[in-house]
């Protein structure tokens, strides 16, 4: 029986429409610098947040209708969940899902009952995927819901709960690899500390390290070439994450002798909450070679927590888009829309205007950062403001030609330095609205 009768797969009628529940701009198969919008934007579903999102917060329950939904929570009414995850996938016409493992089924009372019922669920995906075509852009563990992990997973003080965490994830890492995932991510939920006083940071430091080096290992063992990620997040639930930001990242990546392995998977959400944008974030992951796939939701910036918002500001798509452009596209990671319908929008209808809303700023995010890209305006002016850097003195010192003392002889000869040209951010911030409105 279906779970949204009333609702049909969802079609793109054009900028004109006033059809909430068809696309405005996303065409999926529109060719945008040599590719379908299907192809650039690997949109994802996160299965947590659309399947298992309550709409509760601190201050209250849940909210949300969902029919589908039984009393327990047991392998039968998961697999049925499994069942309503892809026909609202299907009629919304994404092409992936994401999940975290207990997303998809429940916590037996021991790792061996766990499994099984892991494995249970598991089929029921493998058949829906085979019957659709929709496919895992990315699986992980939750490392983080159960008291186990109260201190964190592969940072705890609790040897145990390391232990069982790397059985968790080479669980999720054999799952992943059976369902065809493109990659696996880190997301360390509670790696990180409230306290440096009961703090030992570099053993914790130490201990992450070797347990993604054990995941990349076993990754190898099992022949899974899926491409890791690492998500980075400052805080909330702990008041310092050590995967705080993409620069905190990268760096843990290098000294633990994990580069060749992960990219990052940067939210943008995440972004805010370090006080970064998300340019900010994908710019330096971009240039470090490190770029790899995003979240897609957005925060509001008066809450100042992780709000896991819808994303429709084309500002916002626009940067993104431009910067996978600029370094050469999205895949294998994705669009996943790590983001929940508001607690005050519980009707079961809300994910399909929820994730339209959100394909479609994406969509039209994508066109103008190809538009932008295909006109070059932006670009030069960039260039220009350079340009001392291209000739004489600049192109020296870039070729490693200088050091401090030819280079004090240089001013000395010259004197002064020439008269800077103005940073014009206003005529910059005028140009990208004439694309934009």
């Amino acid at each position: 029986m279906a779970a949204f009768p009333e609702i049909s797969k969802i079609q793109f009628e054009g900028p004109g429409s006033k059809n909430p529940l068809a696309f405005r701009f996303y065409d999926e198969n529109e060719i945008v610098e040599g590719k379908t919008m299907k192809e650039q934007l690997r949109f994802s579903v996160a299965y947590w947040h659309t399947l298992r999102g309550t709409g509760s917060d601190p201050f209250g329950p849940g909210t949300m209708i969902r029919p589908w939904e039984g009393a327990i929570d047991d392998v039968p009414n998961a697999i049925n969940r499994v069942k309503v995850a892809f026909e609202f996938i299907e009629k919304l016409g994404a092409p992936f899902f994401c999940f975290h493992d207990r997303d998809v089924a429940p916590e037996g009372a021991n790792l061996t009952e766990t499994n099984k019922n892991l494995d249970e669920v598991v089929k029921a995906i493998k058949d829906e995927m085979n019957r659709t075509g929709i496919r895992l852009l990315w699986g992980t563990a939750n490392l983080f819901s159960n008291p186990r992990y109260v201190h964190g997973a592969a940072t705890s003080c609790n040897a145990d709960s390391f232990a069982f965490a790397a059985a968790q994830v080479k669980k999720a890492l054999e799952v992943t690899k059976e369902l065809g995932g493109d990659g696996y991510v880190f997301w360390g939920g509670r790696e990180g500390y409230m306290n440096l006083w009961n703090t030992d940071m570099k053993r914790e430091l130490d201990h992450l390290g070797m347990f993604m080096r054990m995941a990349v290992d076993y990754a190898a063992e099992i022949g899974f070439t899926g491409q890791f990620y690492f998500e980075p997040k400052p805080k909330e639930p702990t008041k310092h994450q050590y995967d705080f930001d993409s620069a905190a990242c990268i760096n843990f990546l290098r000294a633990y002798d994990l580069a060749d392995h992960v990219k990052m998977n940067i939210e943008t959400n995440h972004a805010t909450l370090a006080g970064h944008t998300v340019e900010h974030e994908l710019e330096y992951a971009g240039h470090q070679g490190f770029l790899g796939s995003v979240d897609a939701n957005t925060g509001d910036l008066l809450l100042g927590w992780d709000t896991d918002q819808f994303p429709t500001d084309v500002y916002l798509t626009t940067k993104i888009m431009l910067a996978f452009l600029n370094y050469g596209g999205i895949a294998p990671g994705g669009v996943n829309f790590d983001a929940k319908v508001r607690r005050e929008s519980f009707e079961p209808v809300d994910l399909f205007y929820a994730h339209v809303g959100g394909m479609d700023t994406f969509a039209k995010g994508l066109k103008i950062a190809a538009q932008m890209r295909a006109d070059g305006t932006l670009a030069k002016m960039v260039k220009d403001r350079y340009s001392s850097w291209d000739n004489g003195v600049g192109v020296e010192i870039e070729s490693g030609s200088h050091d401090f003392h030819t280079l004090e002889k240089y001013m000395l000869e010259k004197g002064d330095v020439d008269p800077c040209t103005s940073g014009r951010q206003e005529l910059f911030e005028n140009v990208v609205n004439q694309y934009i409105l």
